[in-house]
């Protein structure tokens, strides 16, 4: 059984790198070095993917459209937090979903395997 103290480690972790990703992105789309912003946007872009799913899943609509619809606000997230247009926001979403990969298959390399990227879709 998994202590109450252990998941909530495992979900700020998580949840750092989720924001370190979207940092790396918003370095290579726009030059920008803020990791609390990032780390936020991460937490806002996991909040409104959540929702989006459970919306989908109550109606009855889960599956790839509703992933689909999940990433696209989570892009319009960080469109809204980097105030940029789409491509911009794309971009960003593309390399933290990137830097997201490579910092787990890091990990993964160095025994830790149980973390995810909160606030990076599809990782």
């Amino acid at each position: 059984m998994v202590s109450a103290q252990t998941t909530l480690i495992l979900f700020a972790v998580s949840l750092l790198i989720g924001g370190f990703a979207i940092s790396v992105g918003a370095k290579f789309a726009l030059k920008s070095e803020n990791y609390s912003h990032a780390v936020l946007t991460a937490v806002l872009g996991a909040i409104a993917w959540a929702v989006v799913n459970a919306v989908f899943e109550e109606v009855g609509l889960e599956g790839a459209f509703s992933s689909l619809v999940g990433l696209v606000v989570w892009v319009w997230v960080v469109r809204q937090r980097y105030e940029v247009g789409w491509v911009r926001g794309s971009i960003i979403g593309l390399f933290a979903w990137l830097a997201a990969l490579f910092a787990l298959a890091l990990l993964a390399l160095v025994g830790v395997s149980s973390l995810d990227a909160y606030g990076v879709p599809g990782t």
